[in-house]
């Protein structure tokens, strides 16, 4: 009963840790991506406030903030091309 339970448990979070991944964005090498500061200008310049900037494990430049709209977002960029690849919002 116990080994059926561990097994369940396991199952589970890896279930869960797969839902919550974020995108892979790009394979290229950070010598490549543009700058950190050059994606919030861009961002700054188009009215987003940004809270929270990171890089994800998948090669992601993430933020989380609000539109010019005051709309929460949390949006994976390229950092190469500065594409957006994913974006949610709180509409």
């Amino acid at each position: 009963m116990k080994i059926r339970y561990i097994a369940v448990a396991t199952a589970a979070l890896l279930f869960t840790g797969a839902a919550v991944a974020g995108p892979q964005c790009t394979d290229a090498p950070q010598s490549e991506w543009m700058s950190q500061d050059t994606l919030k200008q861009n961002l700054d310049d188009q009215g987003y406030t940004i809270k929270k900037f990171k890089v994800t494990s998948g090669n992601c430049y993430e933020i989380y903030g609000m539109d010019k709209g005051g709309v929460k977002v949390e949006i994976y960029f390229n950092p190469v091309s500065g594409d957006v690849i994913k974006e949610e919002r709180d509409d």
